[in-house]
């Protein structure tokens, strides 16, 4: 199975205000072994998608709501097909979001991955730490800035919770579809299915693993 990334939508084009729909979920639902990512059209909210399993986000009445169809329109979405992962072990000198980043170039070349091109992975296992947000862009406010985004909707942290985090790692796409600052793009779904959304910091725990398209 070909593991490409592809994407729609572009982050500095709803930095500009542009926050219309660049794609329908269900014309890519019936791909196998979805594994996606994004921003909900008009930044509604937050896309969600593992293994062809849709877990997208939204506020509503100062509450996240998890919806599991395909129904939604996306401002910005990446996505790849994977069938088989390879599994590692996370040490636990990866404390901090930075060092994960420089965790998940230096494995993925190991592997073989190529590097120079976008790729995803997989963290599961239970978090020691994860700073969240679910995004729900004001309509009249037309003045973007990441942290007006991170603070439009909902946002949190919380600690030694199951989690599985959907990444998608690039040195290429900043401004694309990772942010200026990062070559990951970090959403999550917690294993009880109360929260999902977009990551804004972790710090894995001890016993988590990272998984990587299988060559």
């Amino acid at each position: 199975m070909d593991t490409s990334v592809h994407f729609y939508g572009a982050l500095k084009t709803m930095m500009s205000g542009d926050l219309k729909a660049t794609v329908a979920l269900d014309s890519i639902s019936k791909k196998e072994h979805l594994y996606a990512l994004g921003a909900a059209e008009n930044l509604k909210g937050e896309i969600q998608i593992l293994d062809g399993e849709v877990s997208n986000s939204f506020v509503k009445n100062n509450e996240i709501q998890i919806e599991n169809t395909t129904k939604g329109k996306a401002a910005l979405l990446v996505y790849a097909q994977v069938q088989d992962w390879i599994s590692l072990s996370i040490p636990k000198s990866i404390d901090t979001k930075k060092h994960l980043e420089a965790f998940v170039f230096e494995k993925a070349e190991a592997l073989g991955i190529a590097t120079e091109d976008p790729f995803p992975f997989l963290i599961e296992g239970e978090i020691s730490k994860l700073q969240w947000h679910v995004i729900d862009w004001p309509e009249q406010d037309m003045v973007h800035t990441h942290q007006k985004h991170q603070e439009s909707g909902l946002n949190g942290s919380f600690s030694n919770e199951q989690v599985k985090i959907l990444g998608f790692y690039s040195e290429k796409h900043k401004t694309i579809f990772t942010h200026h600052s990062t070559n990951m793009h970090l959403h999550f779904i917690t294993d009880k299915l109360s929260i999902a959304g977009h990551v804004d910091d972790v710090i894995v725990g001890h016993h988590m693993i990272i998984k990587f398209p299988k060559q």
